[in-house]
């Protein structure tokens, strides 16, 4: 019987490419404390760590085959991990944002209800738009604009240039801002009509 214990990073990631269960146990076994580790100096909250940590597992074992490891094992791991906490992050702004818009919506008089729900379909509009983007872009977009990271932190967190992420950055506003022209246009209608 084979003791896992011995193999190399790059002897086990090898193995589980090869659907060996053994492989990922061990790896799993070396490395999910680290990743925890990790992800818990940036978020602190015991239960969101703990899935980050069974997602980048079980997202391991379910693309095991059409992984490429640019960095080594423990890289790789720690890349992942700390995109994660970047999502989960950005999420919580976002939900934040989104309580502390829908506090004071509750003292809003009847007759601000119309801008309200105007306001919501246009924020609606937007957000479709963004989920439209090109997967990295909308990414990039969202890590800067309601992340409010900087060009810099981005590449970091993305392993991509700084140049790149403000390429990134400005090619997501100038689709947005075409693609919003339209609804703009009315919008500005609307209002003139009101």
């Amino acid at each position: 019987m084979l003791d896992y214990q011995l193999f190399s990073d790059d002897e086990l990631v090898r193995l589980l490419q090869a659907h060996d269960r053994r492989a990922f146990t061990e790896i799993y076994r070396r490395y999910a404390s680290v990743v925890y580790k990790n992800a818990y100096k940036l978020l602190t909250n015991r239960d969101e760590v703990m899935d980050i940590v069974h997602d980048i597992f079980a997202s391991l074992w379910l693309k095991r085959e059409e992984i490429i490891f640019k960095t080594n094992l423990p890289g790789y791991l720690y890349i992942s991990a700390r995109n994660q906490v970047f999502k989960v992050i950005a999420h919580q702004q976002v939900s934040s944002k989104y309580l502390n818009f829908i506090e004071p919506a509750s003292s809003i008089s009847s007759g601000d209800t119309d801008h309200l729900v105007r306001n919501r379909q246009l924020e609606a509009i937007i957000e479709n738009e963004i989920d439209e983007l090109p997967a990295k872009m909308r990414q990039i977009l969202i890590l800067s604009r309601k992340s409010n990271l900087s060009h810099k932190d981005i590449g970091l967190a993305l392993n991509i240039s700084e140049h790149t992420v403000k390429k990134q950055v400005n090619n997501a506003l100038k689709i947005l801002r075409v693609k919003l022209s339209t609804y703009l246009s009315l919008l500005a209608a609307l209002f003139v009509e009101i």
